[in-house]
């Protein structure tokens, strides 16, 4: 046991030692020591099993421990562990194949990278080069990654520490966020119709023969899963027609079964441009993206160079994960099962609305979802506020903090408490999950008003 303790504190001192976190300070650090994960759990070096209720950051999309994957890959590294991208593979060729077959049928061909900010910058590279055009449209309240052209296209504030040296070209506009909507619209469809003809005004300010591409999220994420309203989808492709613009989908959190259909965008029944996808491709398991490019795009540069490159692009061992895992998505009826789970989970998180006053708005697509705590439901006053400071926290840090005691990670942000578990997940599981997330709601409970 004596052994056992240093060990852990050995791993948690050189952790914090020798290695940076992301978006923390890094000083008071109090991180989970993980020492092993199957299905829906993370196990801790104390033997604290926690339900993971956003499936890490909304990647791990076929649970935990799936040894087909590990199976997959080893078999690969005895094979091949890596050549340069100028070489093929038959890992590489079946994951295009099978890209190719789930994606909308204009996206004919990958251009593979290793992970979600990749795959965008390089599909607004090649949009760029594409149209001869600069200005790439996306939404305020979206994240797209975290590389310099990546967190630029973003409209999350994490940006703002960086943004002095932002990727020229961007223009933001305002999100078609119903719950909050700028234009203050009476139904969601009239602010699909508000916020597609203000994104309009903005392309002719900005001149429509500037405009490159525009940029969404198939589905929103860490912004607070701010649902599309009907019609918007639809409003933004006919935009792009009228203008000449090339629409993308940023499909990395929102792809792979997430939403309940493979893609986010799916579920509005539009023609995309281009695709970033990455997380779910590998459900975390390696770091892999790509970018799913339309036939015409692809077919331009068959007689002039692909502007593309990266030393990892198509790595095999990654590709031959993924096989495994989009396998596992169609054996295990993960999708299915997604879309299953996410309808039981808005009629069960409906019946806690009516328990829990500080839960003002629930929005979800298939296990996309995202609570929001609010102090007053008639005002929609926020528990905390947009891109709150330290002090503006205390009561959603404590909500934070009980969520974790009673044994879940999720991802907790401002006054949202997203929902997004592996799609593996059960309803038993869902209880367990939801039970958690209800008394530490009950928290924020004590500080409503109204």
């Amino acid at each position: 046991m004596e052994t056992l303790t240093h060990d852990k504190q050995q791993i948690l001192q050189d952790n914090l030692d020798y290695t940076l976190f992301s978006w923390s300070k890094q000083a008071g650090l109090n991180p989970i020591n993980a020492e092993r994960a199957e299905g829906v759990y993370v196990y801790d070096r104390d033997g604290k099993r926690y339900i993971d209720f956003s499936s890490q950051l909304m990647n791990v999309n076929i649970g935990h421990g799936n040894q087909k994957v590990t199976e997959a890959v080893a078999a690969q590294m005895q094979e091949l562990s890596y050549v340069y991208p100028g070489m093929i593979t038959k890992a590489r060729g079946d994951l295009g194949r099978k890209l190719a077959e789930i994606t909308p049928p204009n996206l004919t061909k990958a251009f593979f990278t290793l992970g979600g900010a990749e795959s965008i910058e390089n599909a607004i590279k090649l949009a760029r080069v594409y149209t001869g055009r600069h200005k790439i449209v996306t939404l305020y309240l979206s994240f797209h990654g975290a590389s310099y052209g990546a967190i630029s296209a973003g409209g999350d504030p994490r940006k703002l520490a960086v943004d002095s040296q932002a990727m020229p070209g961007v223009v933001h506009v305002e999100n078609p966020y119903f719950y909050r909507c700028p234009w203050y619209s009476t139904t969601p469809e009239e602010c699909a119709e508000r916020a597609a003809a203000h994104m309009e005004r903005v392309i002719q300010y900005e001149g429509p023969g500037n405009v490159a591409a525009i940029l969404m999220e198939g589905e929103s994420g860490t912004s607070g899963c701010i649902k599309y309203p009907p019609t918007y989808w639809q409003r933004v492709r006919a935009i792009c027609d009228k203008y000449g613009i090339l629409l993308i989908a940023d499909e990395v959190m929102s792809g792979f079964g997430r939403t309940g259909k493979w893609f986010g965008s799916d579920h509005h029944g539009v023609k995309v441009d281009m695709m970033a996808i990455a997380k779910g491709i590998t459900a975390g398991y390696l770091p892999l993206g790509a970018v799913m490019v339309d036939e015409k795009i692809a077919a331009s540069f068959d007689d002039k160079p692909l502007p593309l490159g990266l030393t990892y692009s198509a790595h095999p061992v990654s590709c031959a994960a993924a096989v495994a895992v989009l396998d596992i998505y169609e054996e295990e009826n993960m999708i299915e099962n997604a879309a299953e789970m996410g309808k039981y989970m808005d009629a069960r998180i409906c019946d806690l609305m009516g328990q829990h006053p500080s839960i003002g708005d629930w929005r979800n697509t298939g296990l996309l979802g995202c609570i929001e705590l609010v102090k007053n439901r008639e005002t929609r006053e926020p528990m905390a506020p947009w891109n709150a400071a330290p002090n503006q926290m205390e009561v959603m840090n404590q909500v934070a903090a009980k969520i974790r005691e009673l044994g879940m990670y999720t991802f907790v942000r401002w006054n949202y408490i997203f929902i997004a578990p592996p799609l593996n997940i059960t309803k038993e599981e869902v209880e367990e999950g939801l039970a958690i997330i209800s008394q530490a709601v009950s928290i924020a409970d004590q500080h409503t008003h109204g």
